[in-house]
């Protein structure tokens, strides 16, 4: 009895599945947080990947004339014109201190990106559910319309800032005095 090619194939698929190697056991790997870290006056916070579109040192911004105060002015990052707001002025009512290699968090909103300002920068970061903690302090006065959970991470609450309901906030959105 002659074999068709077809036979031939599925004995070659039999012997060489009867020395494969096993596969080892797939373990549960536990979902992660990830987000970028920084700091606005005491607080640690973490935003979302998807929430910021980049980080750039501050650039040179022109006041504008009629603004609120925590509206720095407008800044040019290559041919994009955008606002430049001092989160911490907004949230807290006090001014940043800015120093030389300061960074600013570019943020997309509804009609162009903006720029916000921050104390430090401390990079990805990183969380499971298992490190999720009640926000407590870090949700206390305006910060609590942003921050709705937390975790405890690198020996630090970090509070899990919500950018895009910032853009949405109306006082955010009018800057006009």
């Amino acid at each position: 009895m002659s074999r068709t090619p077809f036979d031939i194939l599925a004995e070659y698929e039999r012997r060489s599945l009867a020395h494969a190697v096993a596969l080892p056991a797939r373990e549960a790997v536990a979902e992660q947080w990830r987000g970028v870290g920084y700091r606005v006056g005491q607080r640690r916070l973490v935003s979302g990947f998807e929430d910021v579109v980049e980080i750039v040192p501050i650039p040179p911004t022109t006041p504008v004339p009629g603004a609120q105060p925590w509206l720095l002015g407008i800044g040019n990052l290559r041919g994009n014109l955008f606002p430049v707001i001092d989160l911490k002025h907004f949230l807290e009512g006090e001014r940043t201190v800015l120093h030389e290699g300061q960074r600013v968090l570019v943020v997309r909103q509804a009609g162009g990106d903006v720029a916000l300002t921050i104390d430090e920068l401390y990079g990805q970061r990183s969380f499971t559910e298992d490190q999720s903690v009640e926000p407590g302090a870090l949700a206390e006065g305006r910060y609590g319309h942003f921050v709705e959970r937390a975790f405890h991470g690198d020996e630090h609450d970090w509070g899990v800032f919500a950018l895009s309901l910032l853009a949405r906030t109306p006082e955010f959105r009018q800057a006009s005095l």
